[in-house]
This record gives C-alpha cells, structure tokens and sequence, in this order.
C-alpha cells in the first residue's frame, strides 16, 4: 500500500511530461505534413549534380594481391 503513494505521483507526473511533450510537438509543427517524409525517401537527393570523379587506386578494401595466402 505506501509503494501506491509514490508511484501514482510517478505515474501522474510521467503523464502530464507526456502530455506536455506532445502539445509542444502540435503547437511546433511536427504533425503538419505525415505524407512529406514518406515521399521523400523515394527521391534522390543528388539528382542534377555532378558526380565527383572516382579516384583509381583508392578502396576502403585491402587488395587481393596485398592479403597472404594461407
């Protein structure tokens, strides 16, 4: 029974720091467009520009020839 008195004061004030959260989420704007993300995904972000030339020589890999057989 004294655990109830220190978590429904937990629990209410978990909630109204939720409640807070979301209003200041709606009055900020993050709701206002859902759909935009979603489309955005599916769009390249580099359409138009020019690729930077690749560099010979350059891997983030080691070559074959460098590894030791074993």
């Amino acid at each position: 029974m004294d655990g109830l008195l220190i978590l429904i004061p937990i629990a209410l004030g978990l909630g109204l720091v939720g409640l807070v959260a979301f209003l200041w989420s709606v009055r900020s704007g993050q709701f206002e467009d859902l759909e935009g993300a979603a489309h955005r995904v599916l769009f390249d972000d580099d359409q138009g520009k020019a690729k930077a030339p690749k560099k010979e020589g350059v891997s983030h890999l080691p070559n074959k020839s460098s590894q030791k057989e074993k």
